[in-house]
């Protein structure tokens, strides 16, 4: 079955068990976030009564990969393959008319202040106020017409106005466009899609791929989509809240700090501004957030990422058998890699190639197929077990990195390969697992019943 609406995809986490709802009264600064928080990777969570407005927040809608992997009708396993499969394969979009659109249902165009209609949660300590974090940036660039979908922090600065980060990815380069000729950048910030949407949202592609297309593709139908009422924009139909506006050129107003996802804040500094002129969204809209740093907030971003990573991988290495973008790496910055090693130095290719495939990737762990690399207690076992730092540790000093890293020297960061893989001339019975006939078939709850 595909959620073809985040409301669908709400009630079957609720018949699955994977929904808690807080019926009690709960404030939109901090403690809304806490609460979110403290369910990560457990349960989504639907706060019904958000303190100052009537609208319900929505919260960690995909915070396990099991909750992934059912959203795509997959196991976990194909969860990689599935999403790497639609990125090369993307199916068009089809348009419908605005008296089908759900999001559609209420159209505001003056008097609206976004704080007083929507509850924009504050997140952490010494965020700098109120920040959209859910929002699917659908632009189109000024010289192609391609559409981009891209999800940014959005600090309120006014009753219309926001703040922006653009790192320097496609919207950065479309808006660079934009700005050149003097031109404001149109664009639609989508609040409360359905969960394949916003898993493609952070597709890892060249230019000149939308996203909306990937979506289509992980359906397996094309994405209903409906033109805004005053920017020339498509967004998906059945969205709860839609705001439409234009990024300005030339100017830039104080943003931040704002708790980033490497569980640090990133700091305040001049950033673009986008001015919103009209609202759009279903009757009783549910708004959706994204508390930063979280499971929900990784993951987003890790599968889009890993599906990248094992498509160049398997270029450079054809006997890799799967990736992952660790948790405690903030799923960006630590790769697990296994291979099915055939030949010596094959797992420092695989380290290369993952290097190659981002700049974010700073520590690449290769390991044996009979590693589990979701497991990290297994993954450390292989690294004390079959590593050896004088001959199986490889650094790359002052390589391009990320500059939300807070180690990195403006972006400029050391990374750091390890082979923690067998030596194929080894002797076989010196790396052999222990193992105890017949222990995956033991339910412990049988045998230490009353």
């Amino acid at each position: 079955m595909s959620y073809r609406t985040l409301r669908s995809w709400l009630e079957a986490l609720e018949t699955r068990g994977y929904m808690k709802k807080v019926k009690r009264e709960v404030d939109p600064v901090f403690e809304l976030a806490a609460v979110a928080k403290k369910a990560d990777g457990q349960w989504a969570v639907k706060f019904e009564k958000v303190r100052g407005y009537s609208m319900p927040v929505v919260a960690g809608i995909l915070s396990t990969r099991q909750m992934i992997a059912e959203a795509m009708g997959v196991s976990i396993a194909e969860v990689v393959t599935k999403f790497a499969g639609a990125q090369a394969n993307p199916v068009p979009c089809r348009l419908i008319n605005r008296e089908q659109a759900p999001v559609k249902e209420v159209i505001i165009r003056d008097h609206f202040d976004l704080v007083s209609m929507l509850p924009i949660p504050t997140h952490h300590e010494k965020d700098a106020g109120p920040y959209i974090t859910a929002a699917l940036l659908i632009a189109k660039d000024p010289l192609t017409g391609v559409r981009n979908v891209s999800i940014h922090r959005l600090q309120v600065l006014g009753p219309n106005k926001l703040g922006i980060l653009i790192l320097p990815r496609h919207l950065w380069h479309m808006f660079q466009k934009a700005e050149e000729n003097d031109q404001p950048l149109e664009v639609a910030l989508v609040i409360g899609a359905d969960p394949l949407t916003l898993l493609a949202s952070q597709a890892i592609t060249p230019p000149g791929v939308d996203e909306l297309e990937i979506a289509g593709a992980l359906h397996g139908e094309p994405l209903q989509l409906v033109k805004c009422e005053t920017v020339d924009v498509e967004v998906p139909a059945h969205a709860e809240i839609v705001l439409e506006g234009r990024l300005l050129p030339g100017v830039r107003e104080m943003e931040g700090p704002f708790g980033e996802y490497p569980k640090y804040y990133g700091p305040a500094s001049k950033k673009p501004v986008i001015v919103i002129e009209a609202v759009t969204c279903r009757r009783q809209p549910i708004y959706q957030t994204i508390v930063a740093a979280t499971k929900e907030h990784l993951l987003l971003g890790a599968i889009p990422r890993e599906a990248g990573l094992f498509q160049i991988v398997k270029q450079a290495v054809p006997a890799v058998q799967a990736v992952h973008l660790t948790p405690g790496g903030t799923c960006r910055y630590h790769a697990v890699i296994a291979i099915d090693k055939k030949n010596e130095g094959e797992a420092k290719n695989a380290m290369f190639a993952a290097f190659a495939s981002s700049a974010e990737i700073k520590h690449v762990v290769v390991v044996d197929k009979d590693v589990d690399i979701f497991n990290s207690e297994d993954v450390e076992w292989a690294i004390a077990t079959r590593c050896q730092a004088s001959r199986d540790v490889i650094i790359i000093s002052g390589a391009h990195g990320n500059k939300l890293d807070p180690s990195s020297d403006d972006g400029v960061s050391d990374k750091m390969g390890i082979d923690a893989t067998v030596p194929l001339g080894a002797p076989a019975e010196r790396f052999e697992k222990i193992k105890i006939p017949g222990f995956e078939k033991i339910r412990l709850e049988e045998y230490l019943g009353d």
